[in-house]
């Protein structure tokens, strides 16, 4: 348990800070979680779109510096990655 006054206070300021970023992080799951449905789904187009907003949303996150920067750039290469993959086999045929 914090004892002194500004102890105590770094926990309050903590805990709305730990607020601040799971909705930031749970947005971004969220919108990472759209796109993959949709592009599995077969849905390019509305893919596309769902992977521009998990991009911009994993961005705006890292530069808030509450995910690391290659965590971000991590994930949303791994996400183009899936639907270059969904988009490929449909031109090659």
């Amino acid at each position: 348990m914090p004892q002194t006054k500004s102890a105590k206070k770094e926990v309050r300021a903590s805990r709305k800070r730990q607020q601040g970023n799971k909705s930031v992080r749970s947005r971004c799951k969220s919108r990472i979680t759209k796109a993959e449905k949709l592009i599995f789904s077969g849905e390019l187009e509305s893919g596309r779109e769902a992977v521009t907003e998990a991009i911009s949303s994993l961005d705006r996150a890292a530069e808030k510096g509450v995910i690391h920067a290659n965590n971000a750039a991590r994930r949303k290469s791994r996400l183009v990655k899936k639907l270059n993959q969904a988009q490929s086999p449909k031109e090659a045929t």
